[in-house]
């Protein structure tokens, strides 16, 4: 008799074999149900071997650290942007420049160069050869803070290319020239023409102060553009999501700042100060960059210090205007307009990079994974 009779195991118990359509190389990888079934020592040996370590994903070298383009003065905000991270650069700063203008005047008066260190004499050569160190040494105090605090170059402090744009300078030079000369010199007519100050004629040593004003005074001008213009005015944009508006209120609050910082003695010389650092925003914002600024702070304020040693510090001061009323006021807006105004012509010829490269990672494409380091 063929076929199933009663207490057969094919009819009582189920079937554990395989599934007919499987290979048997592939059952070999399931739990194996019957000791028939089981893999080989070697296979059960390489099944129990722990996993390798998780991959990620991790861009190329020079990849652009934005997934969108953004303009200068939001490039903090990157693929590793955090509220708190502005912050601790701002702490940073602070405390490291205090440091460095605490050490450079201990040098000073140790060397003797400037043993009284009278700020007010900014004429004198010594004198003023000390403050500006005071002030570029925060040129490296922020790129500290950038690579710090940031974890990115130093160069985005400068430009949306991360690097300053040298191109630029000496167009913005000539502009600088024209409408800054221009106006210092009217300044300067009508201070003598209208006021009670007189030309005195060169002052002691404006030999050594023509070489410190060449040497040092444009670093000077470019630590301040580095510092209110550049990671102030960077830090405070990257606080509010629009760029426009993070614009216009970093432009109006460093503004203030920076004419806070020059000590007005009165309200027509903090409007002028005031108007300077909102021409000098403006200016950024329309080159993605800090050359226009900073080549706007440097020539204004050697052809100040040129020409306060030469006609005598009652004529020409380091603040023109310094409190003389409306009319120098006026003349200093039309200024500052005005190289605004050419700037941004300018920049139609020149086009400058207004802003950053980018490569979105935030969906990243079917590359080979890299180990974590």
């Amino acid at each position: 008799m063929t076929g199933p009779w009663p207490g057969d195991p094919a009819v009582d118990e189920p079937y554990t074999g395989p599934p007919p359509m499987l290979r048997p190389q592939q059952v070999l990888l399931r739990p194996p149900a019957v000791p028939w079934q089981a893999a080989p020592a070697w296979q059960q040996a390489v099944l129990r071997f722990p996993p390798p370590p998780p991959q990620f994903w991790t861009p190329p070298p020079g990849t652009p650290p934005h997934d969108v383009p953004r303009p200068f003065l939001q490039v903090m905000r990157s693929r590793d942007w955090a509220w708190w991270r502005p912050l601790l650069g701002l702490l940073l700063i602070s405390v490291v420049y205090v440091v460095a203008v605490v050490v450079v005047g201990l040098l000073a008066l140790v060397t003797g160069l400037a043993p009284d260190l009278d700020l007010l004499d900014l004429v004198d050569p010594a004198v003023l050869l000390v403050t500006n160190l005071a002030l570029i040494v925060a040129v490296p105090v922020v790129w500290l803070a950038w690579a710090a605090a940031h974890g990115m170059r130093i160069g985005w402090s400068s430009s949306v290319l991360a690097r300053l744009r040298w191109r630029l300078i000496p167009p913005f030079t000539l502009i600088a020239l024209f409408t800054l000369g221009t106006g210092i010199g009217l300044s300067i007519l009508l201070s003598v023409l209208l006021g009670e100050e007189a030309v005195t004629g060169p002052v002691a040593d404006y030999g050594w102060l023509l070489v410190v004003v060449l040497l040092t005074t444009p670093l000077q001008s470019a630590a301040e553009e580095y510092l209110f213009r550049g990671y102030l005015s960077q830090a405070i944009a990257g606080w509010i999501r629009g760029p426009a508006a993070g614009a216009l209120v970093a432009g109006v609050l460093t503004a203030a700042l920076f004419s806070l910082a020059h000590a007005p003695g009165d309200w027509p010389t903090f409007l002028d100060r005031f108007a300077f650092g909102l021409a000098a925003s403006a200016v950024v914002w329309l080159t993605g960059g800090l050359e226009a600024a900073i080549v706007l702070h440097a020539v204004n304020n050697v052809l100040v210090f040129v020409l306060a040693g030469a006609l005598g510090e009652a004529v020409a001061t380091e603040e023109v205007p310094d409190g003389t009323g409306l009319l120098f006021l006026a003349v200093s807006l039309l200024t500052m307009a005005a190289y605004v105004a050419l700037v941004g012509r300018a920049a139609r010829r020149l086009r400058p990079e207004t802003h950053t490269a980018a490569q979105d990672l935030r969906r990243p494409p079917a590359l080979l994974p890299a180990p974590v380091r």
